[in-house]
């Protein structure tokens, strides 16, 4: 049991009243397994008074009147922390601080199950079972430097990171003696290095990247204060190539670096990397005078076991690609695989005498448990393994879709995609407890291989019951979401007569 003393004296407060976490926990009976619901994130008064129940008063011509509170999106501020604290004197003795941080810990892990449960929003491989690997965790793995030197730090794991890497570079189309690259933290350092590799190619050269490209594009150019051009998308996300050549030919005398997304962060959309090169011939550009990074964050394992999909290969004139480790592969860490040309690297990589090694990489410590889980799945699932998962989420994709239409609910798939974007949810506490991504008008379900049409379902009955009182007859309609997914997508008044 749990010294009440101990307990009691414990600085767990919570921020917004200074009352102690574990006094609450205590007063409610506290139950390792129970479940502690997130509060909705706060709202900004302006000249209301909060009346802590949804409601605010607000003045009117002289008059307070009550009115419903909004959720405000992007302030999900967390009200409550877990306080690190100092052991007693007699702990070791007591073991009551273990036993307190084993409940926490317990609670902690009935939450994650929960949210587990309700995750469809974001593109995380959740099916996956790594306790072979358990044994490895007492083990300090560090991947420093350049994959393919050897440190004097002996605890690595660089056998497992070089084998993940052929079988990219397999995968990608580029012989052995051809590549570099390495395992990398997350998907975004992964653009960032294909980015930076781009701009030591080309120093002068201007960053071209699809305005639905991912954040850490533009965040490159920021870092690198590189020149970079927004690229008009289609309706479907796809880069704009007739934009894109209108802005090439501005800015012929540079070299251009451009980022091909291999699947959009909102709608999924897979640029066309064929017509990207050719645009770029067609406006005086040699093979030459421009790099070409592919972010495949997602898809970019996906595509290559879809049939009639386009082919992302180092046969064609590209620079880099990166794809994340923790997306579609499922690795319980995030993590991602960078592939480049040898060719290019050795502007960037440098000898580092502590390590007994070179560097090109963007950190200099990795984490060397990241590319054993990958190297483990790989193994496991094989390109078969792999193809069959691919294909249950794109038919998984297609039918919630289906549904969604039949529910009169504007929805929109692309081809290549499993990301299926509709109509936003009116209600944020619906919203956060799908987890669902929003931008804007509308919102996205990534299928997962973790997402049966069970839990699809559930969600599909739960989202059809909520807007039979969101939307109802001949007082609210149902938004017009032509422009974001298209007239043909959409099921509005408008585009149903």
């Amino acid at each position: 049991m749990v010294g009440t003393s101990e307990l009691m004296e414990s600085p767990f407060l919570d921020l917004n009243n200074g009352s102690s976490v574990v006094e609450k926990i205590l007063a409610e009976g506290f139950n390792p397994a129970s479940v502690v619901p997130e509060p909705l994130p706060p709202v900004v008064m302006t000249n209301g008074e909060d009346h802590g129940d949804g409601e605010e008063e607000v003045v009117v011509g002289g008059n307070i009147k009550i009115k419903k509170r909004e959720i405000v999106l992007g302030r999900n501020v967390h009200t409550t922390c877990l306080a690190v604290t100092e052991p007693d004197a007699n702990d070791e003795v007591t073991g009551d601080k273990d036993a307190f941080m084993a409940s926490v810990l317990a609670r902690y892990r009935k939450t994650l199950l929960e949210k587990t449960k309700y995750h469809l929003g974001y593109p995380y491989n959740l099916d996956f079972d790594y306790g072979a690997l358990g044994q490895l965790q007492h083990f300090s793995i560090n991947n420093l430097g350049d994959p393919f030197i050897e440190s004097n730090y002996g605890v690595h794991s660089r056998e497992f990171e070089v084998g993940v890497l052929d079988w990219f570079a397999r995968l990608w189309e580029i012989e052995k003696e051809e590549y570099w690259g390495y395992i990398t933290n997350c998907g975004t350092e992964g653009n960032l290095h294909g980015i930076l590799v781009g701009r030591e190619v080309f120093p002068d050269g201007i960053l071209y990247a699809s305005k639905e490209s991912h954040y850490s594009v533009f965040k490159a150019a920021r870092m690198y204060r590189m020149d970079c051009v927004k690229i008009a998308t289609l309706v479907s996300g796809e880069i704009d190539c007739s934009d894109f050549k209108d802005k090439l030919l501005v800015n012929k005398d540079k070299p251009a670096i451009i980022n091909v997304n291999i699947g959009t962060t909102v709608k999924g959309a897979v640029d066309d990397l064929d017509l990207v090169i050719q645009t770029l011939e067609e406006s005086g550009f040699s093979h030459d005078r421009f790099y070409i990074h592919c972010d495949g964050a997602l898809f970019g394992l996906m595509m290559p076991f879809v049939k009639r999909a386009p082919k992302v290969s180092f046969k064609k004139p590209i620079g880099s690609v990166s794809v994340s480790g923790h997306k579609f592969v499922g690795c319980p860490m995030p993590c991602g695989v960078q592939i480049t040309r040898l060719e290019h690297i050795n502007a960037l990589s440098r000898n580092v005498e502590y390590l007994a090694s070179r560097d090109a990489t963007i950190m200099g410590s990795r984490n060397g448990h990241a590319p054993i889980f990958l190297w483990y799945t790989l193994n496991r699932k094989g390109y078969k393994g792999f193809q069959k998962e691919v294909q249950k989420c794109l038919r998984n994709a297609h039918y919630l879709k289906d549904r969604l239409r039949e529910s009169g609910i504007s929805a929109m798939l692309n081809e290549l995609s499993s990301t299926v974007v509709f109509e936003r949810p009116q209600d944020e506490e619906f919203v956060r407890r799908w987890q669902l991504a929003c931008q804007g008008n509308i919102a996205h379900v990534v299928v997962m291989p973790n997402v049966t049409i069970e839990k699809l379902n559930v969600f599909l009955d739960e989202l059809v019951e909520k807007r039979s009182t969101w939307y109802q007859v001949d007082k609210v309609q149902s938004p017009c979401i032509a422009a974001e997914i298209g007239a043909e997508n959409c099921v509005c008044k408008i585009h149903t007569r």
